[in-house]
């Protein structure tokens, strides 16, 4: 997906300022028209229309993680469909109440920042709350999924889902990392100068909504977007009539490359959502995702099942951790671990020498003439924006008091709901969880990549091993989404610093945003996900939804407790080769130069398939190729409408979720059960 680019934004300000000019910057847009801005008061830029968008966005997008975590794993940065929806949001009201004679108070950048912000921090809850991954690893079914009979799978670590007790867990983690970092906005922002690529490149889509020309291309991106949904809910209603019962009819089981392909998972399964991903995933991880599935079910999967009998009992079921079925998870787990470990040293290395490096770099540039008019705006944009970014300060006794405040609560509530997880232990992960986050954080601004869940990884093993097998495995996952919760929500607040230091918005709307944001995904996150609950199969592996990483958070809980002793024959050595050869890509892809290294794959992505199959590997290929070919034929176009096409059609599958939810819940079943064998049988 290409980079939205504000062209033409110019910032510039008398250099003695006024009482009244101290809130005013002068915005030049492409056709050198001059226009008074003025910058909003941090109340200001909160409205009431726009916590009601972000709270009907947040729900929409709460809605779409669901179900990518319930199905592949594989979650692709919404954050430019939550810009681009609120500025045509409310856009549409406000231009509405105009022709209807009101007066209505002008639709600024702050305030599309508020709430690209309140979006983002919602349904940020649908992934780090562990819906799809260490939350859902409790319950029951994975339990048995497992094997009752297994070694270290205690039924006394089962905590089933339910509304409330996911709702007070979620309040009680999820604000910490809001008040871990605060106090270091200045030094992360400023100081230090980290990029953060996914907030500039939200905040420069934002600046470029507000300008004559960039409107304009929001617009026709809004019903880029608008067509594209349409089609895609249409054709995922048309596809439910012919999806009948069970779980092995209609277009998602569509033998497009032939029976013998589909029996190894490799067809085409006609979803919008995964041809979205394919379009707004770089090139490099949908191949990575596609060669994963070619080596595991095209070679390995089928070379391991011709040893049954040998290498494990051939008469065990499809689902048995004793069999094919283990090594399928054990080894996605190696890969995944191996992949995690590899970048959370890497970044933990940068993150010090540039520590070190801006410690000892004692040369501070002065500046002895202005060269041109361009530098002196420049440098006079620059200076705005640092005085608006810190004008409205946080206290550090707030922040402060609010960490140990929430903290001491949680560290009361925990043990009541996880009983296995005693009261020191979360203090001892509150204690060491600000320096994890510090890193975290670092390690986003300088490469894009969040390691919340290598975090929670981490967590889950140290906890699951001191608190051994009574009641290791649910303390264990528990202390995983502390760990999680804490880093990713540090992490996201000041990536929004950044688009909000970029947006001209005040410090302290972003951070009562970020509040707002996340008291609406502690609500609205549990409530989607219990429609999920209540009206699918959650967690089986012949259902759509087979929640894959809810197998593999409890067998690394287990692995945690328990050790490699019961693994299948050969499976330990196959995981030591993919763990090393993990380790070993990702060092080439860091030593090679980049015109080598964009072709060598990522293990992260090429892991999900192991586990969940090819199907979705195939129409993420589809999407890249699509994308692939636009950019060919017209690479100014693919930059500007991949996104808001590739939004469309998650959007609009994600939708038809809600009202299949429904006739679901009321037994209504599809009509037609369209399903292929061969002609012979």
């Amino acid at each position: 997906m290409g980079t939205e680019q504000a062209s033409g934004v110019e910032i510039s300000e008398p250099l003695l300022l006024d009482t009244e000019a101290d809130r005013k910057i002068r915005v030049v847009d492409s056709d050198e028209q001059e226009e008074e801005e003025i910058i909003p008061e941090w109340k200001e830029q909160i409205t009431i229309r726009g916590l009601v968008v972000s709270a009907l966005l947040g729900a929409l997008f709460c809605i779409i993680t669901h179900k990518l975590n319930l199905t592949v794993g594989i979650i692709p940065s919404l954050n430019v469909a939550a810009g681009l929806l609120g500025f045509f949001f409310v856009k549409s009201w406000t231009g509405f109440l105009s022709k209807l004679g009101f007066h209505v108070k002008p639709f600024t950048r702050q305030e599309n920042t508020v709430i690209q912000t309140c979006v983002v921090a919602c349904y940020g809850l649908a992934f780090s709350g562990g819906f799809g991954s260490y939350l859902l690893s409790m319950d029951e079914k994975t339990y048995k999924l497992i094997g009752e009979d297994y070694p270290g799978n205690r039924a006394e670590d089962v905590k089933n889902p339910g509304l409330l007790w996911m709702m007070g867990f979620i309040f009680v983690v999820s604000f910490l990392g809001l008040f871990s970092l605060v106090p270091l906005r200045k030094v992360m922002v400023l100081d230090y100068k980290l990029t953060y690529p996914s907030g500039t490149a939200t905040a420069m889509l934002i600046n470029s909504f507000h300008t004559n020309t960039g409107a304009e291309l929001a617009r026709k991106q809004v019903n880029c977007l608008g067509k594209y949904l349409s089609i895609s809910f249409i054709w995922s209603c048309f596809k439910w009539f012919f999806s009948g019962i069970g779980d092995s009819c209609g277009f998602d089981n569509f033998p497009s490359l032939g029976l013998t392909l589909f029996n190894n998972t490799f067809y085409f399964d006609f979803s919008p959502t995964y041809v979205g991903c394919g379009l707004i995933c770089p090139h490099i991880v949908n191949c990575s995702v596609l060669l994963g599935a070619i080596i595991s079910w095209g070679f390995l999967w089928p070379f391991i099942s011709q040893r049954a009998g040998d290498w494990y009992p051939a008469d065990l079921g499809s689902n048995d951790f004793k069999g094919l079925y283990g090594y399928k998870v054990f080894i996605a787990i190696s890969l995944i671990l191996g992949d995690g470990i590899y970048n959370l040293i890497k970044i933990i290395a940068i993150t010090i020498k540039e520590i070190c490096r801006n410690s000892t770099d004692q040369n501070i540039p002065v500046i002895k003439e202005v060269a041109d008019s361009h530098s002196s705006k420049l440098l006079v944009e620059q200076r705005k924006r640092d005085e608006v970014f810190l004008k409205d300060r946080i206290p550090f006794w707030f922040a402060a008091s609010g960490y140990v405040a929430l903290a001491a609560i949680s560290t009361a509530t925990m043990p009541m709901i996880f009983p296995p997880l005693k009261w020191y232990l979360v203090l001892c992960s509150y204690i060491i969880a600000p320096a994890l986050a510090f890193c975290n954080s670092y390690g986003t601004g300088l490469t894009d990549w969040s390691l919340a869940s290598t975090y929670g990884k981490i967590g889950l093993f140290i906890i699951a091993s001191l608190v051994g097998s009574n009641g290791g495995v649910l303390a264990g996952l528990a202390a995983c989404g502390v760990m999680m919760s804490i880093v990713s929500t540090a992490a996201d607040l000041m990536q929004d610093f950044k688009t909000g230091y970029l947006t001209l918005s005040s410090a302290k709307s972003m951070f009562v945003s970020q509040l707002v944001g996340t008291a609406m995904g502690c609500i609205i996150a549990p409530l989607t996900f219990w429609m999920y609950w209540s009206a699918f199969d959650i967690g089986t592996p012949d259902s759509p939804y087979k929640a894959p990483y809810a197998v593999i958070y409890r067998e690394m809980a287990i692995l945690g407790v328990e050790g490699f002793s019961e693994l299948p024959k050969h499976c330990l050595a196959l995981c030591s080769g993919f763990f090393v050869a993990a380790l070993a890509i990702n060092l080439l892809r860091d030593l090679t130069p980049k015109k080598v290294s964009q072709f060598i794959p990522i293990p992260m992505a090429m892991a999900v398939p192991f586990y969940i199959g090819a199907y979705f590997a195939i129409d993420m290929f589809v999407g890249t190729v699509i994308l692939f070919v636009w950019e060919r034929i017209n690479r100014k176009d693919a930059e500007d409408y991949a996104g808001a096409v590739a939004s469309g059609l998650i959007c609009g599958d994600g939708i038809w979720t809600i009202p299949s939810a429904i006739l679901s819940i009321f037994r209504i079943n599809p009509p037609i059960c369209m399903y292929f064998k061969p002609s012979s049988s």
